[in-house]
């Protein structure tokens, strides 16, 4: 009984390495690599609502974004062509800030890229008119009074939209408490939102020799529904007269987005190794 029981078990090994042979286990195949393949450039503000505004300067916020914007995009197209690149706004047009974040998801973009110009109020206090210095801003928790006054300004287009509060849930861009429950979005992406911040802040500082205030988390309500890496790139003070100057030039224009066209190349090549 024994020595039968044997040859069976024999005849069963013998069977399945036989299988194992003809039938060899299929390899499970290794995940895709990981690529950034669209990207949104969101030109702040627009037609109605013209931003910060240089009243000396004759300048406005709209008019600064919107070059830097359609520069950052064709020089991405330019040196990537396998990214797609997507413009909330291409002319001076008005976009509703929920509806820059739309674009973003309905593209399933990898990347939001929004641009802006900083101001103070330098009527109260006229030593602001000496600050100046780009900032990156990535979504979170307000840990200055400053950065969410700067949330504060740049949330404030809500008021001009439409049926604003049903939009955003009653959300009362006044109201520092109101910027509590914005703080849970954007958590799945803040570290590399962070990463591309860091890359972004050096390219200004190094490259451009610009002074910079490094990277800051506020509560932007552009940023609270886009689901991806997402940053807002505060370009410079247009309260400034010399930052002011710099920025509506055209040539320098051309040089920030080609500051944070090389900090995306980077970024797109860390991620994707």
């Amino acid at each position: 009984m024994m020595q039968s029981y044997k040859n069976v078990l024999s005849l069963a090994i013998f069977v399945l390495i036989s299988l194992a042979f003809v039938f060899p286990p299929a390899i499970k195949p290794l995940a895709p690599q990981y690529k950034i393949k669209t990207v949104v450039i969101d030109a702040g503000h627009g037609g109605s609502d013209p931003g910060a505004i240089n009243k000396a300067k004759n300048l406005q916020e709209k008019d600064i974004t919107l070059p830097v914007a359609l520069e950052l995009g064709a020089t991405i197209k330019k040196y990537l062509p396998e990214v797609n690149v997507i413009y909330t706004r291409t002319t001076d047009t008005f976009v509703e800030l929920y509806k820059r974040a739309e674009i973003a998801n309905r593209n399933n973009a990898d990347v939001f890229i929004s641009l802006h110009c900083n101001s103070l109020d330098t009527k109260k206090d006229k030593s602001k008119a000496e600050i100046k210095g780009a900032e990156v801003y990535v979504m979170g928790t307000h840990v200055s009074k400053e950065n969410l006054e700067v949330a504060k300004r740049e949330n404030a287009v809500v008021l001009l939209e439409e049926g604003y509060k049903k939009n955003y849930g009653g959300f009362d861009p006044n109201s520092p408490q109101a910027y509590i429950w914005l703080t849970q979005y954007q958590h799945n992406y803040l570290e590399n939102s962070l990463r591309l911040s860091v890359l972004i802040d050096k390219q200004f500082n190094e490259r451009l020799q610009r002074k910079t205030r490094g990277v800051k988390q506020a509560g932007f309500l552009v940023l609270r529904q886009v689901a991806c890496t997402s940053i807002l790139v505060e370009l410079g003070y247009i309260t400034n007269d010399e930052e002011a100057d710099y920025m509506k030039d055209s040539w320098n224009q051309t040089l920030m987005a080609s500051a944070i066209f090389r900090a995306f190349r980077d970024y797109k090549n860390e991620v994707e190794k």
